[in-house]
């Protein structure tokens, strides 16, 4: 099977337990998160060869890191470790705390990281070149693109240089604190110089100045195909031919919302991967986005794969009946199984 490589920075994160306010806060949780990794991680999960490339600092956040992938099957040869730059680290503020917005927050310590260093240099490391040589699939963010020139000088080499079969995801991750003072522009190139852009319909609009359709074909002529994700409605694959496919999004009991779009974004390129059509794919991203929301982590365990290859082929009807709860699915589909 052709192997995936994720190409990002992960850093450490901090969290206060039991949703109390940061300032009070007498116990943090830690663990670690990044959007590449997290998609690396969820490809592993679904029988994807998956390795992380990146950069982490000789320090126990580092150390974390490296252990947590490997620990869920996910290749590490290609990161390298700096011994005088530290791993980035993001606290993230539970919603209780955060009363003007009810929604959850974050802080980022990333500025001067290991990962910000990421340069084209990275892609001639014997060990990256060796896992770039025999990938089928790139995956790359914007968040990169927003951290330094270095970084985005990296992501011009890998889209610039040639594909020999392979194919480059970007998802756009839109990170409104890191493009404040950086020109926008830049990932609209980058995306366009893609095979598959990822795009929330909400950030496609700070990205690229509008969500419609058909200015979003015409200012990324390119991609063979860019996802438009709509939230808790809809995604929508426009394909470079004008072939438009959409399927809705499940009904689900949220329990947290971090980690859907990395998620999503790990079912659809896994279906891709596979070789499905896009109809199949987009439900495979569904499915993996409801997993997570379902669970308080980043990443939630998609269905037996009896129960999975079921939902994936059910009839519309049945897709519309499907709901997502934590530990449960109940579906048309799956009830008629039983019987």
């Amino acid at each position: 099977m052709l192997s995936v490589v994720c190409i990002g920075e992960t850093m450490a994160m901090l969290t206060p337990t039991h949703q109390v306010p940061l300032a009070v806060a007498t116990e943090l949780f830690y663990g670690v998160g990044g959007a590449e990794s997290n998609v690396a991680m969820g490809l592993a999960a679904m029988g994807v060869e998956s390795h992380w490339v990146g950069r982490v600092g000789h320090d126990g956040f580092g150390t974390r890191i490296l252990n947590d992938l490997t620990s869920h099957d996910v290749g590490v040869t290609g990161v390298e470790v700096d011994s005088s730059r530290a791993t980035g680290l993001y606290v993230k503020i539970p919603a209780s705390a955060n009363s003007d917005s009810g929604e959850s927050s974050v802080l980022y310590y990333r500025q001067g990281s290991a990962a910000s260093a990421m340069g084209p240099e990275l892609l001639q490391n014997p060990a990256t070149a060796a896992l770039l040589a025999q990938a089928g699939l790139i995956h790359l963010s914007g968040i990169t693109a927003a951290l330094s020139p270095s970084c985005r000088r990296m992501l011009a080499a890998i889209l610039s240089a040639p594909r020999n079969g392979r194919l480059i995801s970007f998802d756009v991750n839109w990170r409104e604190a890191l493009w404040a003072q950086e020109d926008k522009g830049i990932l609209r190139t980058l995306a366009n110089q893609s095979d598959v852009v990822l795009v929330g319909a909400d950030e496609a609009i700070p990205a690229f100045g509008t969500n419609d359709e058909a200015e979003l074909r015409a200012l990324l002529p390119d991609p063979s195909v860019i996802v438009v994700k709509n939230a808790h409605t809809s995604a929508i694959a426009l394909m470079r031919d004008g072939t438009r496919v959409e399927v809705p999004s499940l009904s689900v009991s949220v329990l947290e919302p971090v980690g859907a779009g990395d998620a999503f974004a790990a079912g659809y390129l896994s279906g891709m991967l596979f070789g499905l059509d896009q109809r199949s794919s987009l439900r495979r991203g569904h499915l993996s986005a409801a997993a997570t929301l379902t669970v308080p982590g980043d990443r939630g365990p998609l269905p037996m794969p009896e129960v999975l290859n079921q939902i994936l082929s059910c009839s519309e009807e049945d897709w519309a009946a499907t709901h997502v709860a934590p530990g449960r699915i109940d579906s048309p589909v799956l009830l008629r199984s039983l019987t």
